[in-house]
């Protein structure tokens, strides 16, 4: 079903995971609710190179890929659907950390695959997986107040120390990793 993911992976390019965390380029976004994701790959990641050919850029470190988009939020599946092809990894073995306004801000919840809840950058990866089950760790940013609309809401800058939570959710991804998706679920869930 899923043929395009059993090419020939990139002779440099070998992962059994591909870690990628959402959010928008540039500094004007640095520190807005849209880019928690980005702050979490920060966290796992060190030095991302740009991959020839591939809207990304991206670290291979102990057969687990992690990568940033170059792309906007909105089309950020560019970046994933190819990569995962180079990598040789199937949608299963892709976790995507990104904000998510269903949870209060803080929280840090992990799933497989699901619904995109109007996430747009989830609607393009999901695109071009071909498939809604990948991994996912939602990161709580919280619904926006009366008045705020939410593009206005993801856009702004967080006004909370996420230090905790973003250390919440590169856990997540190293439990998933290591020791599988329910043991994750155990510990994360069981977090305040």
């Amino acid at each position: 079903m899923f043929g395009f993911f059993r090419r020939k992976r990139t002779p440099d390019l070998e992962a059994e995971w591909l870690v990628v965390g959402l959010g928008n380029p540039g500094a004007e976004y640095a520190a807005t609710r849209h880019n928690v994701g980005y702050m979490a790959l920060d966290e796992l990641a060190g030095d991302l190179q740009p991959v020839p050919g591939i809207k990304a850029l991206v670290q291979v470190r102990n057969g687990v890929a992690y990568a940033r988009s170059t792309t906007y939020m909105n089309t950020t599946g560019e970046a994933v659907g190819p990569l995962a092809a180079a990598l040789g990894v199937a949608p299963e073995h892709v976790i995507v950390m990104h904000d998510e306004l269903d949870l209060p801000a803080g929280k840090v919840r992990v799933k497989l695959g699901g619904n995109e809840n109007g996430h747009n950058g989830l609607k393009s990866i999901t695109e071009h997986l071909g498939t809604r089950d990948y991994l996912r760790v939602r990161m709580g940013i919280g619904r926006p107040p009366a008045g705020t609309t939410v593009p206005d809401w993801v856009l702004s800058p967080i006004e909370v120390d996420v230090a905790d939570q973003v250390a919440l959710a590169a856990q997540a991804v190293q439990l998933i990793t290591s020791e599988g998706l329910a043991k994750a679920q155990n510990v994360i869930h069981a977090t305040r």
